[in-house]
């Protein structure tokens, strides 16, 4: 007898683990969303500022090119709700600060990511969200425009004794 007795265990060992391992499988998916995104983000604005930094005003409209090109380097992320929030409106904040001239170019990304299942509920408990119920990724990139040895930020004066 006592071997019918043994013979359900594995099944209700099953049913306890299997829920539990799903669970933990979905709080390790957002993490992993997350830094997907900060990665794509972060490669966007570090080679936008190398883009700010040789910007010129003889090209044409720098500052909207090198928009559009961050938008398109952020196409990498999925348009779904649990990488990015593109419904409704795109949630992308791009801020370009600085050119050639100036001592630094900083560029900050931010986007608003909702929250999977268990995540959003214990996001809203800890004050993660905000008022729509998403959590906002952000990052900021600045990088110097010229190294320290050079004396003028001014690219024109390089040149003004040699004509």
């Amino acid at each position: 007898m006592e071997k019918h007795a043994e013979s359900g265990q594995a099944t209700v060992e099953a049913a306890v683990c299997i829920p539990v391992l799903f669970v933990l499988l979905l709080l390790l998916l957002q993490p992993a969303f997350l830094l997907y995104d900060r990665i794509v983000m972060m490669g966007a604005a570090q080679e936008a500022c190398r883009l700010l930094a040789t910007k010129t005003d003889a090209l044409g409209d720098m500052q909207g090119a090198c928009e559009a090109f961050v938008r398109h380097r952020l196409s990498a992320i999925p348009q779904t709700d649990c990488f990015h929030v593109h419904g409704g409106g795109c949630t992308w904040e791009i801020e370009l600060d600085g050119d050639e001239t100036a001592e630094e170019v900083r560029v900050r990304i931010a986007t608003q990511v909702r929250p999977l299942p268990l995540v959003d509920a214990a996001g809203a408990l800890l004050g993660f969200v905000n008022d729509k119920g998403n959590l906002v990724v952000e990052v900021e990139a600045s990088a110097a425009t010229q190294p320290a040895w050079v004396e003028s930020r001014n690219p024109e004066s390089w040149v003004g004794g040699w004509l």
